[in-house]
């Protein structure tokens, strides 16, 4: 482990110490002028995010998307306020006006960074932890768009090569899931990461050693990291020449990833409150301010006071940053004319372009016969990846069960892993049994850009990935999940393992589409449109069978989230209007494909509408959904092997759902769905109830 940097080149005068101070005024001017927010970390990580932003990373704040840029992300999001300052300082479009309105309605400083709203922010952080693993799935992304474009340039010489810089603080730390992603970090040897940890001892709770004694810097390098420590200046603030010195050290190791501490003060350098637990998330009062600008050389008496000075100055990162992108420009033509064939892949995947012709590959699958989703998956994955480069992932440690492995023989790992296939530039992610990691590393890697991912688990271990899913729909970033194991149909394994109510669950987080397919050819429908989605940003989580379900004829409308799949006839077989709707997902829409045989020998019209997405249905226009779902045909029945939630509205208050109310047990999936009322018999008798209901001569009640 390194202690003390030895060397440094940084050009430090006395205005950029003046323009560190400036931003520690703004960040206590910010939140005193709301009255809330958290003031102490952005005024002690001045030094560091100013020497990141104007001395060490590769940007342009005129073209926040440069393709070659390096990358941010400040995991200690609610630090916000050291991010927007660097913003405003280097000319991302934020102007002392956004923080004069910090934390307030329709400002472009919300209380905590948010992704496609402020421009500059590469992701949405808040939930402690997440941007540490955002940031490893950044560094992973980068790896693999080396390889789809640039594999055989030397290390450093790549148009494609560049440094993900991530701040994190105690919090960050101490959640589980940083410890996941660095796990899997040092395992990968990102040497493309770089960690700097805010050790400021302080949590709201006070001194860290409330909760904290492990020695941080031994456990990252543990985990195969690069580990360096920066000490304080001797006036306690934190020292831009050995932060820059480290930051260079960190950059320059290009085998491992980088854990840099720096230890620092909270709230440094106002005289009563650093230090302190208030100064983490509290604003420090008038007359603390005040006593602070003093110490600062700034007047008391004037609030948001930035010098001309001092704006011209920073400003010169447009001017930086405009150089930097016009050398990398003429790599990258050089790039493109020495790889005319690599160049065209990157500009279709950039524009989100399928490849031409990629439909061709797609699979069909005989009907009558019994396949499970989860297999039919499978075979789309294998047979696309020959086609579309550019789509890749893999499982938490269920690659076998998620069949989830889209090449064989090509695994993401690094050079000198001794595996069979393994490459840094491999199509098969093995994410290791860290669910809640490998949520958020997809979101770094779906962030980063210009590739495609994937990953996949059990759908009841979705509940370990729930936090990294739920930020995917807030940014509105195109992820995949492949859940598999979606019902009690996973059998002997028990109510730990079978899913209940997580469908209902997962469909009530705004902006997630689940994607439930009735057999092998709806998996290949939906997979395709998932595909073609890719643009509009939404996350997907498929929910795939265990078992075999029956196989029906292939419809292009399962694209539209529910559709006829079997229609009401008369007794001559001719097409009539349906008395009765069922309405299925998943390995649940054989039941009730079943239970319209039993109804039809009966004289009852019904119709089987399979309904894979409740989101991408309720897309559709009205005349569409009324043309599936009739509003003059009352009696109505939904099945799903999990709680009502979802169908309550879809079947209205004549209907009735046979549904999952409890937990599972351990038994034969067939056993399971027989004792627990999943049979067409369940479902004919529930669709009578609801017709006897309409008619006036049976209870509404279910």
């Amino acid at each position: 482990m390194s202690t003390k940097p030895t060397t440094t080149d940084l050009d430090w005068t006395a205005l950029d110490r003046r323009a560190v101070d400036t931003a520690r005024v703004l960040a206590m001017d910010s939140v005193q002028k709301v009255g809330n927010g958290h003031p102490g970390t952005a005024m002690s990580l001045a030094p560091a995010a100013y020497v990141l932003f104007q001395k060490l990373m590769r940007h342009d704040p005129s073209d926040a998307q440069w393709t070659g840029r390096d990358r941010f992300v400040l995991s200690v999001g609610h630090s916000s306020l050291t991010l927007y300052i660097q913003l405003y300082l280097a000319g991302y479009g934020l102007e002392l006006s956004d923080l004069e309105s910090f934390r307030t309605w329709g400002s472009k400083t919300p209380g905590h960074p948010e992704y496609g709203h402020t421009t500059g922010v590469e992701t949405t952080t808040g939930p402690l932890g997440q941007g540490v693993a955002n940031a490893v799935g950044m560094a992973m992304a980068a790896r693999y768009e080396r390889g789809l474009y640039d594999p055989e340039a030397a290390a450093g010489t790549s148009p494609f090569d560049h440094t993900i810089y991530a701040l994190c603080g105690d919090g960050c730390l101490q959640e589980g899931i940083s410890a996941e992603a660095a796990s899997l970090a040092g395992h990968q040897k990102l040497g493309n990461l770089v960690l700097l940890w805010d050790d400021n001892h302080i949590s709201i709770e006070g001194d860290t050693e409330t909760a904290v004694s492990e020695d941080t810097l031994k456990r990252f390098e543990a985990y195969g990291w690069h580990v360096q420590r920066v000490e304080q200046s001797p006036d306690g603030d934190l020292d831009p020449q050995a932060l820059y010195a480290a930051l260079q050290a960190a950059k320059a190791e290009t085998e491992r990833p980088s854990f840099i501490a720096a230890r620092s003060i909270i709230a440094w350098p106002a005289p009563n409150a650093q230090n302190t637990e208030a100064a983490h998330g509290s604003a420090l009062g008038a007359e603390e301010v005040a006593a602070t600008k003093k110490v600062l050389g700034f007047d008391p008496e004037q609030s948001f006071a930035v010098s001309d000075e001092v704006i011209a100055h920073t400003r010169e990162a447009l001017d930086r940053g405009r150089e930097a992108r016009t050398a990398w420009e003429k790599t990258f033509a050089a790039w493109r004319t020495a790889n005319p064939e690599r160049a065209a892949t990157f500009d279709r995947v950039r524009a989100g372009e399928l490849p031409e012709g990629w439909q061709d590959k797609l699979p069909s699958f005989e009907t009558g016969k019994a396949l499970a989703t989860r297999a039919a998956s499978g075979k789309v994955l294998q047979s696309l990846g020959e086609v579309i480069p550019e789509l890749w992932g893999g499982s938490a440690d269920l690659a076998g069960s998620n069949l989830t492995t889209i090449d064989k023989t090509s695994s993401f790992l690094p050079v000198g892993n001794p595996l069979p296939g393994a490459s840094p530039y491999g199509r098969t992610v093995h994410y290791g049994i860290r669910e809640h990691a490998m949520g958020a590393t997809m979101n770094g890697i779906a962030l980063h850009g210009n590739t495609r991912i994937y990953g996949g688990t059990f759908l009841v271990f979705s509940d370990y990935m729930r936090p990294a899913v739920r930020l995917a729909a807030l940014m509105q970033v195109p992820v995949t999940y492949v859940w598999t194991h979606d019902s009690i149909g996973v059998g002997e394994d028990g109510p730990t393992h079978q899913p209940v109510e997580h469908l209902a669950a997962l469909r009530a987080i705004p902006g997630l589409n689940i994607v439930r397919p009735a057999d092998a050819n709806e998996t290949v429908t939906v997979w395709a449109e998932i595909l073609k989605r890719h643009d509009k940003g939404a996350p997907h989580g498929l929910a795939l069978t265990r078992q075999g379900v029956p196989t029906y004829d292939a419809d292009p409308d399962a694209a539209k989230g529910g559709y006829v799949l079997f229609d009401a006839e008369d007794a001559e077989g001719n097409a009539t209007e349906p008395q009765v709707l069922l309405i299925g997902t998943g390995s649940e829409v054989q039941l009730a494909v079943a239970a319209r045989e039993q109804l039809q020998a009966a004289g009852v019209p019904a119709r089987v509408v399979s309904m894979p997405s409740v989101e991408w249905f309720d897309e559709q226009d009205q005349a569409y959904q009324d043309s599936v779902l009739p509003p003059s045909v009352k009696a109505r029945v939904a099945v799903e092997a999990g709680i009502a939630l979802t169908w309550h509205r879809f079947v209205g208050d004549a209907g009735h759902i046979v549904s999952l109310e409890h937990f599972g047990a351990s038994a034969d999936a067939k056993v399971l769905f027989r004792e627990f009322g999943f049979t067409a018999d369940a479902v004919t008798a529930a669709a009578r109830a609801s017709l006897e209901t309409v008619s006036g001569t049976g209870s509404s009640a279910r």
